[in-house]
């Protein structure tokens, strides 16, 4: 790869503790572990500057007692990306310089609130990553732009224009989804068996 290009799909780290006074947190299902995992490294003080931004998905109330111990400044738990979007987008919106963020959970959770974060100005270098749980994708048709999420089988039906996609590995940052495309474009109806390859 070409120094300083970026790659076709997300990259991964482990999330570290930054200096800084305020941090935003941001995880669903198993994310919520990554945040617990800082526990050891934090300065005594650390949660009580952070705001912590919470979707349990299909983990249930399994991290929300122990998130709460952490005494965050503020603490969210919400059923969705979409009901927690108006709050991610306020706290980005009155951020201040040396805003730490972190982002930790599924794909499309981390795709979608790193969007939000860069559209506010900050660099997607700057902000921390790490995937835990399902690796099910956010994929968007290329044919009639809609997004379906959740995918785990390659090929998928469309769930708004009905074609068989093919799930490529190009992730766009634009939209925070992964490209379908259809799969018998040029012999149609000749559609292989449909694979679990994200779960």
């Amino acid at each position: 790869m070409l120094e300083g290009s970026i790659p076709s799909r997300p990259v991964y780290g482990v999330l570290e503790i930054r200096s800084g006074r305020l941090h935003l947190m941001v995880a669903d299902a198993e994310g919520a572990e990554a945040i617990l995992d800082l526990v050891a490294s934090a300065p005594p003080d650390f949660f009580a500057g952070t705001h912590i931004i919470y979707l349990p998905k299909t983990s249930g109330d399994k991290f929300v007692a122990r998130l709460k111990q952490l005494a965050p400044a503020q603490l969210y738990v919400g059923p969705t990306y979409d009901a927690a979007l108006p709050r991610l987008r306020r706290v980005l919106a009155g951020a201040h310089m040396g805003l730490q963020v972190y982002l930790a959970g599924t794909e499309g959770l981390m795709g979608q609130a790193m969007l939000e974060a860069t559209q506010a100005g900050i660099p997607h270098s700057a902000i921390q990553t790490e995937h835990r749980g399902s690796t099910a994708r956010r994929v968007q048709c290329v044919h009639c732009k809609g997004v379906t999420e959740d995918v785990t089988h390659d090929p998928f039906q469309c769930a708004h224009c009905g074609l068989h996609l093919f799930v490529r590995d190009h992730y766009s940052r634009r939209i925070a989804a992964f490209q379908g495309v259809r799969i018998d474009a040029e012999d149609p109806g000749n559609i292989p068996e449909s694979v679990e390859r994200f779960r």
